[in-house]
C-alpha cells in the first residue's frame, strides 16, 4: 500500500471513530425499554464500615434481560449523598436512571 493511501485511510478511520465514539460513549448513558424490570430484591445490608456508604442493588438491562446487580459498599464522599440506581415508568417505556452523587 503506498504512502498516500495509508494516509487517506488513516483520514477515513479517524473521521469514522469520530463519529461513532460519541454513539458509543453514550449508549450507557440512557436506557430506555419496553419491559419492566422485576420487584427490587430484598438484601440484608451488612453493618455500615467507616468511609463508605452501602449502594442498594437494582436492575440492570443487558443483552435483552434484567441482570440483579447487587448492592455493594462505595467509598464515602463528604458533602455527598448517594442516589441510587432505580427504573422509572415513562408511558410505555422505562427508563433506568444510574445511580450517582448529589450534594
Amino acid at each position: 500500500m503506498r504512502a498516500s493511501h495509508k494516509a487517506i485511510l488513516l483520514g477515513v478511520v479517524m473521521a469514522a471513530s469520530a463519529v461513532v465514539a460519541p454513539t458509543m460513549s453514550s449508549a450507557g448513558v440512557s436506557i430506555d425499554i419496553e419491559v419492566a424490570p422485576p420487584p427490587v430484591r430484598v438484601e440484608v445490608v451488612p453493618p455500615p464500615r467507616v468511609g463508605y456508604v452501602w449502594a442498594p442493588g437494582y436492575w440492570e438491562w443487558r443483552r435483552g434481560a434484567h441482570v440483579w446487580i447487587p448492592g455493594r459498599w462505595i467509598g464515602e464522599r463528604r458533602g455527598w449523598h448517594w442516589v441510587p440506581d432505580r427504573w422509572e415508568q415513562r408511558g410505555e417505556h422505562w427508563h433506568h436512571n444510574r445511580g450517582h452523587w448529589e450534594r
